[in-house]
């Protein structure tokens, strides 16, 4: 018997905002399907190099918002420079909710309350300002 991950799912309800918080980690839109009878759009994201493991967004129109998004977990990613990343998000507006004071690992959250775990590859880095002196913020 053989297995191998496809996707995970997440439902939105602003897919553009969503869209726009998972590039300023560093996924990109592979494509996209509306089902105008069944009224939802699928949108599919995935890091370039890894186009095999996909997020799925589902957007089912009409939705103004879903609550619980604690409930799914998280997903997680791996990334170069975790500094780096979470700059880039904080000059995108990303709430950084657990920052990397060890130099390997943060949660931040999509527009839909969704956690997202980033991890620092191979070796973490040296702890730095102003990671290490920031606090959590709220849950993650």
């Amino acid at each position: 018997m053989s297995i191998k991950y496809l996707h995970t799912m997440i439902r939105v309800s602003d897919p553009e905002a969503t869209i726009r918080f998972f590039e300023l980690i560093g996924l990109k839109e592979l494509h996209r399907y509306d089902n105008d009878a069944g009224r939802f759009t699928l949108i599919f994201l995935a890091a370039p190099g890894d186009e095999t493991a996909q997020v799925e967004l589902t957007h089912n129109w009409g939705e103004t918002g879903y609550n619980g998004g604690r409930n799914f977990g998280h997903l997680a990613y791996e990334v170069d420079d975790i500094y780096e990343t979470c700059a880039r998000l904080m000059a995108g507006g990303v709430t950084i909710n657990r920052p990397p004071r060890d130099g390997r690992m943060v949660f931040v959250r999509s527009p839909d309350n969704i956690s997202v775990e980033l991890l620092q590859s191979e070796t973490p880095l040296p702890p730095a300002e102003p990671w290490f002196s920031m606090p959590n913020v709220g849950e993650w």
